[in-house]
């Protein structure tokens, strides 16, 4: 059985699918599949591990918020019981004193967008989704417009200079790795940039460490030393760019040792790698959100990505930049997640009446949300995200989540800590027990999955939930009650030339299609290609008391937290979080090898166990991936040091900007004190 891995990762992979006895026994990659090739990633081969912990029933709580003590409740208890205190919460505060929490712990456009329909239909508070994409899709609807990218099939047979810039591929983006290793066959230089050591720098020819969050300051470096050399494709920029002038002075403004002192690339790394791509034209750069991931953020991707416009890259197939082939998707969303309910009035439907003017709630600041919010926030849906651990500033998280006024409904697969906090906790399905469609943002196939399996236990897909619930509050909106096939088709309703001849039915047979691309796929060979107002250099600078910066990127076998109750990847991973700090820091502070020591910011501090590397810059301290709380030294996630400080564009988080001290424990742990 074949089936479309449903994880937040660009390369959406096409699975194959073993069950015994009805449960997941063993998952391997779809050899049918172009870009899958036969291989899953090391954390997706786990999958029915992560099954096994599985929840089955509808539960209430019976202790306190947190203590994770619920009773087996059916589900038309559970259902009555949701709905009359909702129906309370909205006859007295209205639709805005309800938020859903959500994200992409699916990535299925059925289960992960659709339920959004019975929150508009609500008038409820509008959650924003911010924490991943916003800063680099503003950044790069400010630059191109739709996100589109080089097609990745077209890279080994044209792309002769590779970046990988901010992104540790090899973990995040796994299936482009084949198509690196064909390009380099052929000629191809490898390049990562990225400011500590991973496995994408060992794979890369060359990797050069950067300071965080100067990504922009080197893009100039670079751009100086292509106008002065006169590397540039005039000809492509006279016909496709647009505010190049202004541009152009603010990059003869960053010389290559001024951004050396900056950015800490020294200066002859700069020339070589601005002339090797000068001389190689056909460059393929691929970005990732992580240097998004400060202050600056969308100011940086801008400088990023205009590099391949001034080398005239996109000119040639398989080469230009890529962040996300999302935009290349053109399905019809109007009524996906009811939309169309935010469009302007709508006359009375049921019981409540949309709103379309509904409050806005930036995911990055729920804790401020949960806490501070006038009128209150008095009923929160989670569904598909943990907020408790990956949501930033734990502690004010937590505290609102504790509030015994604010009523939480989980849907969810496995105990997760929010789910501890519950006042329902309902059992959802895994992928392979409903259907789903589903896009990329890392290549240009569409796919389908069928229902393969009934759901164990009493396991009900999200949309079913809300269904439900709109049943009993007497809602009459069409859209509420649409199955995924109709949903699907919906989507699939567009006269777009990509989507042609991909009907419902022969995207049904096939498992997944790819879309109708122009041939050569050239996506911004006439431009246009905006560099104006040019890109600013916003670096991410140490507080006082706080000189080092923490970054927190993905780990290799976990994504987000989906895979943090799996024992084996926990253990693969090192077994606990630990922190890498630069010997010349550990020096400076006392630190050695393996020791515990407490991190601090101006939010909260935690308990991690240390490995000096020389794998990060001197200042820079790491932590891969989003533990499980319980499986750190203290039971504290790392986004307790995080804040909820949002990005120059599109109100990104920013993870990866956060000034910190490192210091050993004194006394005994966990009572240990500041040093």
């Amino acid at each position: 059985m074949r089936a479309t891995c449903p994880l937040d990762c660009p390369d959406a992979c096409r699975l194959r699918l073993t069950f015994q006895e009805g449960c997941l026994a063993k998952v391997e990659g779809d050899p049918e599949h172009p870009i899958t090739r036969g291989f899953a990633c090391a954390k997706t081969y786990r999958y029915p591990e992560r099954v096994r912990e599985r929840l089955l029933y509808p539960m209430r709580r019976v202790g306190a918020k947190g203590e994770g003590r619920f009773v087996r409740v059916s589900w038309e208890e559970a259902l009555d019981g949701i709905a009359e205190r909702l129906r309370a919460i909205l006859d007295r505060y209205g639709g805005e004193a309800v938020l859903p929490y959500h994200y992409a712990g699916t990535m299925g456009l059925v289960e992960g967008q659709h339920p959004l329909a019975f929150f508009r239909a609500i008038g409820a508070s509008e959650l924003l989704e911010t924490i991943c994409a916003t800063a680099g899709g503003e950044a790069w609807a400010m630059t191109y417009g739709p996100r589109l990218a080089p097609d990745p099939e077209d890279i080994p047979e044209n792309a002769r200079y590779i970046v990988l810039w901010g992104i540790n591929s090899l973990s995040t983006n796994s299936h482009l790795t084949p198509l690196l290793k064909e390009a380099r066959k052929r000629g191809a230089k490898v390049v990562h940039l990225d400011p500590y050591e991973n496995a994408t720098s060992r794979f890369a020819d060359w990797h050069l460490k950067l300071r965080p969050g100067t990504d922009a300051a080197l893009a100039y470096a670079i751009a100086h030393v292509l106008f002065r050399e006169d590397l540039v494709d005039w000809a492509y920029l006279e016909r496709a760019a647009v505010g190049l002038e202004a541009y152009r002075a603010q990059a003869e403004a960053w010389p290559p040792e001024r951004a050396s002192a900056l950015t800490g690339v020294p200066e002859e790394a700069i020339l070589r790698l601005a002339r090797e791509m000068g001389e190689a034209r056909r460059v393929f750069l691929r970005v990732g959100y992580g240097m998004t991931r400060h202050p600056g953020g969308g100011n940086a991707l801008r400088a990023v990505v205009l590099l391949p416009a001034l080398l005239g890259a996109w000119r040639y197939p398989g080469c230009g930049a890529m962040l996300s082939t999302s935009g290349a998707f053109p399905l019809n969303k109007r009524f996906l997640g009811g939309r169309h309910l935010l469009e302007g009035p709508h006359p009375h439907q049921g019981y409540f009446r949309p709103n379309p003017k509904a409050r806005a709630v930036n995911m990055n600041q729920l804790g401020t949300a949960l806490l501070e919010l006038d009128p209150p926030i008095r009923a929160l849906f989670v569904f598909n995200s943990n907020p408790l651990v990956v949501a930033p500033d734990t502690g004010r998280v937590k505290r609102g989540l504790e509030r015994e006024d604010l009523f939480t409904v989980v849907l969810e697969q496995v105990m997760t800590e929010t789910a501890r906090f519950a006042d329902y906790l309902l059992p959802a399905t895994f992928f392979y027990e409903h259907p789903d469609l589903y896009t990329s943002y890392g290549h240009y196939y569409l796919s389908w999955n069928e229902a393969l399996v009934p759901p164990e236990g009493e396991a009900r897909p999200n949309t079913w939930v809300f269904r439900e619930l709109a049943q009993r509050l007497g809602l009459e909106e069409p859209t509420l009650y649409w199955t995924a096939e109709e949903v699907a088709r919906s989507l699939l309703d567009s006269d777009h030339p990509y989507l042609r001849g991909i009907t419902f039915e022969a995207l049904r047979e096939a498992g997944f299609l790819k879309l109708n691309l122009p041939t050569p796929f050239l996506p911004f060979a006439q431009g246009p290609v905006r560099f104006s107002p040019p890109p600013e250099v916003i670096p991410t600078l140490p507080e006082p008391g706080y000189p080092l910066i923490l970054l927190t990127p993905p780990a290799h076998r976990f994504l987000n937290t989906t895979y943090g109750n799996v024992e084996a990847l926990v253990e693969a991973e090192g077994g606990e979080p630990r922190l890498l700090i630069h010997p010349r820091d550990a020096e400076a502070r006392g630190i050695q090898d393996g020791m515990l020591v407490l991190v601090r910011s101006g939010r909260g501090q935690v308990v991690r166990r240390v490995r000096v590397t020389e794998a990060p810059l001197p200042g820079v301290v790491v932590l891969e991936g989003t533990w499980w709380e319980r499986w750190a030294p203290d039971g504290k996630g790392i986004n307790h040091l995080t804040s909820e400080r949002l990005t120059d564009l599109g109100g990104g988080s920013t993870f990866h900007a956060n000034p910190v001290e490192v210091a050993p424990l004194l006394g005994d742990f966990p009572d240990a004190s500041w040093a």
